[in-house]
């Protein structure tokens, strides 16, 4: 079961690369919980939506790059690359030409087919710090 629920995680994220919000929600439960909610993201299937669809009107070159993929049973667990130029709004901050590069990690278990739970952390204070909203430490 491990190799399926991988290839699950790679189709969500090949997904997120080609900006397909339709796919993305196919590949989850009507169920999907969200563990690590960010500030102002409603819970369930649609709070993902609409945050994965800010991120493509922010950087519309977006590029998630798998750096390690584990699983185990029902959990998938990968080491990845974010990777954008924000050309548009993201999260009330104006286009600012800046390009970020962050890593993340994220645990996702699999159920039939569809991602049911999420756990995540992201380098966010290193983004903002990149489109320079944040000041560097």
């Amino acid at each position: 079961m491990s190799a399926e629920n991988k290839a699950v995680f790679q189709k969500f994220v090949d997904s997120m690369n080609a900006k397909d919000a339709d796919a993305i929600g196919q590949l989850m439960s009507a169920n999907f919980i969200d563990h690590d909610l960010p500030p102002g993201q409603e819970p369930g299937v649609e709070g993902m939506l609409a945050m994965m669809r800010g991120f493509f009107a922010g950087f519309p070159d977006l590029k998630i790059t798998i750096n390690q993929l584990i699983a185990e049973g029902d959990l998938v667990v990968a080491a990845m690359t974010t990777e954008g130029t924000q050309t548009g709004e993201f999260m009330g901050v104006p286009a600012s030409g800046k390009k970020i590069s962050i890593t993340e990690m994220h645990m996702v278990r699999v159920v039939d087919g569809k991602a049911v739970e999420h756990w995540g952390v992201a380098d966010a204070m290193g983004m903002m710090q990149q489109l320079g909203v944040t000041p560097q430490g």
